[in-house]
């Protein structure tokens, strides 16, 4: 059978298509509204088949290859090659080094009062600030500080460098995005903020204190990782604190300020902590929870991923052969109204326990799946928990009146001109 999608245009590919949508983000709901969960479409030199079938997408579940020309925007961002294509071989051994470096209970545990006095300075600064507050570029700045003292020994603070940090990284995915789909984006930023950002690794590894436990780089040290390779690592993670973390409760903050009865169910619990929760006190924040899940599947911090298959396989009836992209949408799978009926309702009461056996096991993938799945997802979830446990006890959240709210590509769901907040004391 031959697998639908739109056609190519003349020069054999859908750039316009996924351009004038804004993105491949947008693009994909287009793809399968348009042409149901299994669906065709190409990019420069590639033919991508796109499945938004939770059930579908366990065929390639196990599958550690990903397609390097999907991801090789990314390439210039480092020097020993593009760490989201590395090899199987060479990326079993990395994650697994990763892992023991961001994983474990008794490691979030040990450095979550540094979390915490974190949290708790940004929100004594919002008290007090004139006029309103950018959720992104505010709470991206404070997840990036946490890794940095979390996974690579540093302890950075407020101010100027992780300010610049994230603007840098927002100038290069621009460009290089941009470049990909021929929309806007200023000349020679990339340029300028890759230098910068290569200068900020070089800080960051300058600025380490002897680590009280092997951090990410020790471990890389010990395993004898050449220090090029040090350097692409710190920046991957950089990469990844500033988006994942800080854009899901940046979302996660505008979808509530628009359901005021969710916030003063989460209020309700809250009663019961401190201002600023202990560890053992984010466990029985439970619509807390709900609701971050519910916001992340709406808008999904990375809204695709992709693999490329390393064998003939079969998939809903369609025959793909070995080297074929199987784009996963991610926003998609999300919003799949077979899946989660009325996908555009805010509804945290989706993720109750009782209603999570509903659905397939990828119906919900946020932080990806399989091999290739976000190595800081727990460390995200437990910084996500306690900036909103803490934000939410003491604020009320109120958009900016006529302030746009569009999200775009940005290798995450970025708000294009951020989200900006008004910040007003909660109700005692």
């Amino acid at each position: 059978m031959v697998i639908p999608g739109p056609p190519p245009s003349a020069a054999g590919d859908n750039l316009d298509d996924i351009a004038a949508a804004g993105g491949l983000h947008t693009f994909q709901l287009a793809l399968h509204r348009d042409y149901g969960d299994v669906a065709a479409f190409r990019m420069p030199g590639t033919r991508l088949v796109s499945v938004a079938d939770p059930v579908l997408l366990e065929r390639v579940a196990r599958v550690d290859k990903r397609p390097e020309k999907l991801f090789e925007f990314l390439a210039p961002l480092f020097e020993t090659g593009n760490l989201q294509v590395m090899p199987a071989e060479e990326h079993v051994p990395w994650r697994k080094l990763v892992l023991s470096a961001l994983a474990g209970r008794k490691s979030h545990e040990a450095h979550y009062p540094s979390f915490a006095r974190m949290t708790a300075e940004m929100a004594d600064r919002w008290a007090v600030a004139d006029g309103p507050v950018s959720l992104q570029k505010e709470l991206s700045e404070l997840s990036l500080r946490m890794v940095c003292q979390y996974a690579l020994g540093m302890e950075m603070d407020e101010g100027e460098l992780p300010r610049r940090v994230v603007g840098a990284f927002e100038e290069v995915l621009s460009e290089y995005l941009g470049k990909l789909y021929g929309t806007p984006y200023r000349e020679g930023g990339a340029r300028e903020g890759l230098a910068f950002l290569r200068d900020a690794v070089d800080q960051v590894l300058a600025g380490r204190r002897p680590p009280d436990r092997p951090d990410l780089i020790t471990l890389l040290a010990e395993a004898g990782e050449r220090p090029a390779r040090v350097r692409d690592t710190v920046l991957s993670m950089m990469l990844a604190a500033h988006h994942t973390t800080g854009v899901a409760i940046s979302w996660t903050l505008y979808l509530l300020a628009a359901h005021p009865e969710v916030t003063e169910r989460i209020r309700a619990e809250l009663s019961g902590v401190p201002d600023v929760p202990g560890f053992a006190d984010l466990s029985g924040l439970r619509v807390l929870e709900m609701a971050l899940k519910e916001s992340m599947r709406r808008y999904p911090p990375g809204p695709y991923g992709a693999r490329e298959t390393t064998e003939d396989l079969t998939l809903g009836g369609y025959d793909l052969p070995a080297g074929t992209t199987v784009f996963v949408p991610i926003w998609a799978v999300h919003m799949n109204p077979r899946i989660w009926p009325d996908p555009e309702r805010f509804d945290p009461g989706r993720f109750a326990p009782e209603r999570m056996p509903e659905r397939p096991r990828l119906a919900y993938i946020p932080f990806g799946f399989g091999p290739r799945a976000c190595e800081g997802a727990s460390l995200a979830m437990l910084e996500a928990r306690l900036v909103l446990a803490v934000l939410l006890k003491r604020f009320t959240f109120r958009p900016v009146e006529g302030h746009p709210v569009v999200p775009v590509e940005r290798f995450v769901l970025w708000a294009e001109h951020d989200i900006e907040m008004t910040v007003l004391p909660a109700p005692s």
